[in-house]
């Protein structure tokens, strides 16, 4: 019989939380500075000229590259010039015509299609005018939104990596553990983690099972914008993490959610750090990181969240019979999952050996069922 209890926190709306408090960074208002293009230019390769002439020959005047002047030329009649991509068109060109509809006669060419104005030409203005409205203030940055800043001459924002700090809770953590202590594995797997992720990672020293040294490090986080922990968010008495933070006045996002493992994962906000309190045992420790890292990351640093998730069909069934989605290791083999025989949350050969994790509603999934697995990475 489960012990869960109905209050848990879906992993979606964990999720939703997580990314609706964190600020994002916007562009400023941007209006166009000029016409866009601020007159016409060539689309392709080849002559510009007047279309009215046909398909007469014409007399090569020069060439106009992208950034050349085009006040250099006037096309006459019976006269062309070679325009590069990009290029300004010269007076009295009203067309192009492509490097592949010409024909050399001698020192004149020779269209060999009846040339239409227009062709080929982005027209001034064509998309945008001096002064109107390209972007909102407010409108979150990508790579294209940096790009129309510096088209229109505004200033590039300073963008850095996100700044991870990563420290594992526990007493029990040491260098050279007798049989009833342990190596701290989870800090070096976060780190490695949040770095794969794309964060600038700083791995700090475990922190003993103490509120006075836990209220010390969150007081004092340094230059970080996120710490990740991992142990002390449980039921325990010597999980002293969600109390800590409350006493600090931080915001609790989230204690607990619907997952199997992982349940005990913490959300907080205290002052601009954000603090995700990961479970103890490395299984969930890992794939909590991996689930609410990637869209903290991506939020703050002005980026879509990407969907980690893919599906693929079971080569063996998988029984389970708890009330919480559960993630299941697998091999995937020929873009098939092959479920690992799992040894619980605390399992860190097989989180190893796993290409990704099956998620698996209750009461499980058959032999063919085409399930949503998040890969590791």
């Amino acid at each position: 019989m489960s012990c869960d209890h109905p209050d848990l926190l879906p992993l979606e709306e964990a999720l939703r939380r997580l990314w609706e408090a964190l600020p994002t960074p916007t562009v400023p208002e941007v209006c166009a500075e000029r016409d866009d293009p601020a007159t016409d230019r060539a689309s392709m390769d080849g002559v510009a000229l007047k279309a009215s002439e046909g398909r007469a020959p014409r007399r090569i005047l020069g060439t106009l590259f992208a950034g050349s002047d085009p006040a250099a030329f006037t096309v006459t009649p019976g006269t062309a010039v070679r325009i590069m991509t990009g290029a300004a068109l010269p007076r009295g060109a009203d067309a192009i015509v492509p490097v592949e509809q010409l024909e050399p006669t001698g020192e004149l060419v020779l269209p060999t299609i009846d040339p239409e104005a227009g062709d080929h030409v982005r027209c001034q203005g064509d998309q945008a005018r001096a002064g109107d409205l390209l972007l909102p203030a407010g409108t979150p940055f990508n790579a294209a939104r940096i790009a129309l800043l510096a088209q229109e001459g505004q200033p590039i924002p300073r963008r850095s990596r996100i700044r991870v700090g990563v420290a594992s809770t526990g007493d029990e953590l040491v260098p050279s553990p007798a049989p009833y202590q342990i190596r701290d594995s989870n800090g070096p797997m976060l780190a490695a983690l949040a770095h794969t992720l794309g964060a600038d990672v700083e791995l700090r020293s475990a922190l003993p099972d103490d509120p006075a040294a836990l209220a010390a490090a969150l007081r004092n986080p340094g230059d970080i914008r996120i710490l990740l922990t991992s142990g002390g968010v449980s039921m325990g008495d010597h999980d002293h993490l969600p109390s800590v933070l409350k006493d600090l006045g931080a915001r609790i996002l989230f204690h607990r959610i619907r997952l199997k493992p992982g349940k005990p994962m913490l959300a907080a906000l205290l002052g601009d750090l954000l603090v995700l309190g990961l479970p103890g045992n490395p299984v969930s420790a890992y794939l909590n990181a991996l689930l609410f890292l990637r869209p903290a990351l991506a939020r703050l640093e002005g980026r879509e969240a990407q969907d980690p998730w893919r599906r693929a069909r079971l080569v063996t069934a998988v029984k389970h019979k708890g009330d919480r989605p559960l993630l299941h290791p697998c091999r995937l083999a020929e873009g098939r999952l092959e479920p690992l025989p799992g040894k619980g949350s605390a399992d860190l050969v097989t989180l190893a050996r796993a290409d990704g994790f099956a998620w698996i509603d209750s009461p499980g999934q058959e032999p063919g069922a085409k399930v949503r697995w998040l890969p590791v990475i």
